[in-house]
């Protein structure tokens, strides 16, 4: 049995400044929150959003976007990372 790669996105959005950087780079991760205007991951894979903080589980497929998105971000809110066995 083949266990799919899953990947945990981390959004710090006390640390997000809303320059929308990264929902332009990957809408498919990313977006900028109603709530507050900052980024957080989209509701698809969401498993956790406050005000302060976005979490997510994506996909592998969608890894190289998302790392491209957190890698655009000028203040380094966001970290993406390999969910665990």
């Amino acid at each position: 049995m083949c266990n799919l790669v899953k990947y945990r996105v981390i959004v710090d959005r006390s640390l997000c400044i809303s320059c929308g950087v990264a929902p332009a780079v990957c809408p498919e991760v990313y977006e900028l929150g109603s709530d507050n205007q900052k980024n957080r991951v989209v509701g698809k894979y969401s498993i956790e959003t406050s005000e302060n903080l976005s979490i997510g589980v994506i996909p592998e497929e969608l890894f190289e976007c998302a790392k491209k998105g957190a890698e655009v971000c000028p203040v380094a809110a966001i970290k993406v990372e390999k969910v665990g066995d």
